[in-house]
């Protein structure tokens, strides 16, 4: 498969992770790993700053699909498809960046956290 085809899959996949982690049938920890794929795809704030030559995107290109393929195994497949089916229909925003803010807000408030916790050390 190639690389456009499995970037396409993405877009459509995390839309339905997003619908199935609202759904009642989905288990709970299909959930959290649906939300923190989720959360990992729109923070501006890597593992590993994509700076980094090579090593930078990797991430991005490994941590990304090995959790919605894990999200996808425990999802049941008949939520899965509804769910799938439905993210055809939704509309993603674009060139707002306004909506990765509460992200970021949260990065920074968990920065500081830490950075508090060093200082008693």
């Amino acid at each position: 498969m190639k690389f456009s085809e499995r970037l396409a899959k993405i877009k459509i996949y995390l839309p339905a992770l997003y619908l199935a982690i609202k759904h009642r049938n989905t288990p709970w920890l299909a959930k959290a790993i649906a939300i923190f794929a989720i959360v990992y795809a729109i923070s501006p704030i890597d593992l590993i700053p994509d700076v980094i030559p090579v090593i930078g995107y990797l991430d991005d290109l490994l941590i990304l699909p090995i959790l919605i393929t894990l999200c996808i195994k425990l999802i049941p497949k008949e939520v899965m498809d509804e769910c799938l089916i439905r993210a055809k229909d939704i509309q993603l925003p674009r060139g707002k960046w306004y909506h990765a803010l509460p992200v970021l807000i949260l990065w920074i408030l968990l920065m500081l956290w830490i950075s508090r916790l060093l200082r008693w050390i």
